[in-house]
């Protein structure tokens, strides 16, 4: 099995000099926001924080392509890296701590690329997250002092905790119903929203977690962590892995349950 540490130990350097470049810049009263093609928001943070973590990618890892949200594909090859500089913009703008720095490795395999290595720091938080793959998930201050996590074994929706990020994808989607449906047969709900309810899936204080639509970059760490915690992720589809174009997570013992729900047309 590859040894990916060193890969590993890159990535959480990557994400120190993020979370040192987003958290300077947090809670700034002269934060410089514009609006993408695709309504979105991005903060001059979200912008600097993707080409620093490019430059030291392009010293480190020269042959590796880079993918990231601001700023698009440059290279080729078998090693790719995908960056989400801040997930959770909105929240970043309007000061609310829950927004993280995505960074994965994906490899080229049977399939397309896979995650196998994912880092996800979330500093206002003071939480981070990370795997690699064959190797475990784990949660700490780095890569010294870190426990390893485990999804919960909670095997009835009567008991389980469900989180999302909104009700309005599922609408767009013609999924409202089923995704109703769910939340009534579930123990708790909570949107919690972006990054945080797949480390939660991960760490086994949340046992389900769906989103209608996202991006790559939005899923490659995540779904190696959950994996390497012992979880499922998969999209609405079904299919494994970050590709589906949305998400859904789970300790496993009820995914088939989550992905009944969630795909009941309205």
């Amino acid at each position: 099995m590859p040894d990916y540490h060193d890969d590993l130990r890159l990535a959480h350097v990557l994400a120190d000099a993020a979370d040192a470049a987003t958290m300077a810049r947090f809670k700034a009263l002269d934060l410089k926001v514009e609006t993408k093609p695709d309504m979105t928001p991005v903060s001059e943070a979200d912008k600097a924080a993707e080409e620093l973590i490019r430059g030291q990618l392009q010293r480190a890892r020269p042959r590796d392509a880079i993918l990231g949200e601001e700023y698009g594909i440059e290279g080729t090859g078998p090693r790719r890296w995908v960056i989400d500089p801040i997930d959770g913009t909105k929240n970043y703008v309007r000061g609310v701590p829950v927004w993280a720095t995505l960074i994965s490795l994906m490899e080229a395999a049977e399939g397309g690329y896979q995650p196998v290595v994912g880092v996800v720091s979330a500093p206002a938080l003071g939480r981070r997250w990370w795997a690699a793959k064959g190797h475990g998930a784990f949660t700490g201050r780095s890569l010294t002092s870190a426990a390893r996590m485990h999804v919960s074994r909670v095997s009835t929706l009567s008991d389980a905790s469900f989180a999302y990020s909104s009700l309005t994808g599922w609408e767009e989607q013609g999924r409202l119903n089923g995704f109703l449906d769910l939340t009534r047969e579930v123990w708790r709900t909570r949107a919690y929203g972006d990054f945080w309810p797949y480390m939660m899936v991960a760490e086994g204080s949340v046992d389900l977690c769906a989103e209608p639509e996202l991006s790559l970059w939005d899923m490659a760490a995540t779904a190696i962590v959950v994996t390497e915690a012992g979880g499922t992720f998969t999209g609405l589809d079904g299919r494994p892995g970050p590709h589906s174009g949305n998400a859904a997570a789970s300790n496993g013992l009820l995914h088939e349950e989550l992905l009944g729900y969630l795909n009941e047309r309205n």
